[in-house]
């Protein structure tokens, strides 16, 4: 089993090292100590199981994942307390809270063997419903972070969506159904089934005809409002 050790921390990437030199049965083939070395390590190397650290610099852990489209192979290490921790558990993904023993250790480990190269639905489910603060989308090697609240709006494209922000349109594997649920709901409003809007980029809504609403952006741009889109945004219009 091929593994990789990613966290920010020398000496959390010195332990996990210790627990695994008792194990004959893997080898590491890499240590990263931020989220960016561990996407372009991953998509590489493809390791068989990852120990990916969840609060890292320039890119989180669920975000590595995301990027990378990894759903299987990990097992997270963290130091959030339990209350935060709820999440992994409702969604029976392996983690091991810092510190953590060895036989803890053991334990993850042994059941990362036993699954090895199934997909977890349960990690998937994970990664899409963790609300963003930022897209991640990652183009021709080069990783680019897009800030949500400088969004105007996102357009589905077949199985890709355009995200519009601060007058340049950029390309993302995912489906528009995929990134609501990522994001926030009182401020993303499915106006159309191909359009998201960020509300706050609103600027007025236009009746073309009896049948027939656009939503005029405050940079000019106009999309069109569907019967059910403007019942979901009829509710956030000041009189």
């Amino acid at each position: 089993m091929k593994i990789l050790i990613v966290d920010d921390e020398l000496l959390a990437r010195r332990l996990v090292r210790e627990f695994l030199s008792r194990h004959t049965d893997v080898q590491i083939i890499g240590e990263c100590e931020n989220g960016l070395e561990a996407v372009d390590f991953i998509l590489d190397k493809t390791p068989d199981l990852v120990f990916l650290d969840i609060q890292m610099p320039k890119l989180s852990g669920l975000e590595v994942l995301e990027v990378t489209g990894r759903k299987s192979g990990v097992i997270f290490t963290t130091a959030f307390d339990e209350y935060a921790l709820r999440a992994f558990d409702l969604h029976a993904v392996d983690y091991l809270l810092k510190p953590f023993s060895q036989a803890r250790f053991d334990d993850a480990l042994t059941r990362a063997k036993q699954s090895a190269g199934q997909v977890s639905t349960n990690l998937s489910t994970l990664i899409s419903q963790a609300q963003l603060e930022r897209i991640v989308v990652r183009d021709r090697g080069m990783t680019h972070f897009i800030p949500v609240n400088t969004v105007d709006f996102i357009e589905a494209q077949d199985d890709y969506i355009m995200i519009h922000s601060l007058g340049k349109a950029v390309l993302k594997t995912q489906t528009l159904s995929e990134i609501e649920t990522q994001l926030n709901p009182t401020q993303f409003i499915r106006i159309h089934r191909s359009y998201l809007l960020n509300i706050a980029s609103l600027n007025r809504i236009e009746r073309l005809n009896k049948d027939s609403l656009n939503a005029v952006l405050k940079n000019g741009v106009q999309l069109p409002i569907s019967r059910k889109g403007y019942e979901r945004i009829r509710p956030f219009l000041q009189d």
